[in-house]
């Protein structure tokens, strides 16, 4: 059950909502649920959500928000991560509580996957 005043679903823009969800599919398992061509909705990502089709994504660099997701293992997550698709736009990098890297999915979304 969800709560209120909470954060409860997330609604991406992707240029190939297809390609998005074969990306998570293979990367995470996520499941999805076609609503036609232009909406695919996505569950067990930890929130809910969906790729819409658009012909313009927003990345950080633009104002666009990051999704940030957690890896027990970094190297391994950026090894699959390359190996299905990805494009690397931030190798690993230091922060203040871990490492992360980013990268741009099939859609165009830009990711982030970091490890304590």
């Amino acid at each position: 059950m969800s709560l209120p005043d909470q954060i409860n679903y997330l609604e991406l823009p992707s240029l190939n909502p297809q390609a998005s969800k074969d990306f998570f599919t293979a990367l995470f398992g996520w499941r999805f649920e076609d609503y036609g061509p232009d909406y695919i909705a996505f569950f067990g990502a930890g929130i809910d959500g969906g790729f819409y089709r658009s012909n313009i994504v927003a990345t950080p660099a633009q104002g666009g928000t990051l999704v940030v997701l957690k890896s027990a293992n970094l190297a391994q997550s950026l090894a699959e991560v390359t190996a299905i698709g990805a494009t690397i736009v931030k190798p690993i990098f230091s922060f203040p509580g871990g490492h992360r890297f980013e990268f741009l999915e099939p859609g165009g979304n830009q990711l982030a996957i970091w490890a304590e």
